[in-house]
């Protein structure tokens, strides 16, 4: 049985659409195998031999252990906190039925809607004076800041789709508040806190704007992505290194969202419930 022609025609116009979105990627590849003068000549053609030593290179030059250990660091601190801080709170915004709360709710998703440019200088300024600036800790720290109202919105749709009578059975056993959420909600949150967690991760391991404004005064303590910037120079791009530090950096993110990347749809849209 043959598909429909609009089906075929649909599937087409997608598979041009990701050819066209992953064309940057390709270009990205074939460049971090050539030499620096090859890119020159051609960027967009493909390597006549592979020159994989740029990869060692950049491996070196930027010190890939430590600095993978300091964007983990920060990643993992960051995504931590906001899953840990967005869930209780959720949670009680969800089930706590007033004015108060909806309005409280509203508060805390509304810098959704509010770019990070035009408050950047400010959050600099306040983590100055919290000494959290020039340390991966404090990286992740910050971090919790900006990922919570994305994180809180996601949450307190999807706890609807949890029946009250666990909180009210987890109760009448003698549960007080975080047992029972930790023992008895938490592990309900699942299919979305896996969402949060892959789209948290990205975002924090991809993130260039919020370390070179925090941690780029530190040498140690930059993360990967600071790193990969030191090799585009004022008067000369190394651009074979620079292609290979760039997939040596995304390389891992890209390999945890393809591990968990079926999980996003699912908690992203499983708490789409009506109030």
């Amino acid at each position: 049985m043959t598909k429909p022609r609009g089906r075929i025609w649909l599937n087409v116009v997608l598979v041009l659409l990701a050819a066209l979105y992953l064309y940057p990627l390709f270009i990205v590849l074939i460049n971090s195998v050539k030499t620096f003068q090859q890119i020159m000549d051609n960027a967009v053609a493909l390597p006549a031999t592979p020159e994989f030593d740029n990869f060692i290179l950049a491996f070196t030059t930027m010190a890939y252990p430590r600095l993978f250990l300091n964007t983990l660091i920060a990643t993992t601190l960051g995504t931590v906190g906001v899953v840990l801080l967005a869930s209780v709170a959720g949670h009680k915004l969800s089930r706590t039925k007033t004015r108060l709360s909806w309005l409280v709710f509203l508060v805390c998703v509304a810098p959704m809607m509010i770019p990070f440019h035009s408050y950047m200088i400010g959050l600099v300024k306040v983590a100055k004076t919290l000494h959290l600036t020039n340390s991966v800790w404090g990286l992740g720290v910050l971090y919790w800041g900006l990922g919570i109202p994305l994180a809180l919105f996601m949450y307190h749709g999807f706890v609807k789709t949890i029946p009250i009578e666990l909180d009210e059975s987890a109760v009448i056993d003698g549960c007080g508040p975080l047992r029972k959420f930790f023992l008895v909600v938490f592990p309900l949150l699942q299919p979305v806190s896996v969402s949060v967690i892959v789209l948290n991760a990205m975002w924090m391991w991809n993130d260039f704007l919020l370390p070179l404004l925090v941690v780029s005064g530190n040498k140690q303590a930059l993360t990967l992505q600071l790193a990969a910037y030191n090799f585009f120079g004022q008067y000369k791009v190394e651009w074979h290194l620079a292609m290979a530090a760039v997939l040596l950096t995304i390389l891992p993110a890209i390999v945890f969202y393809l591990a968990l990347q079926k999980h996003i749809m699912k908690g992203m849209t499983a708490g789409a419930v009506k109030s």
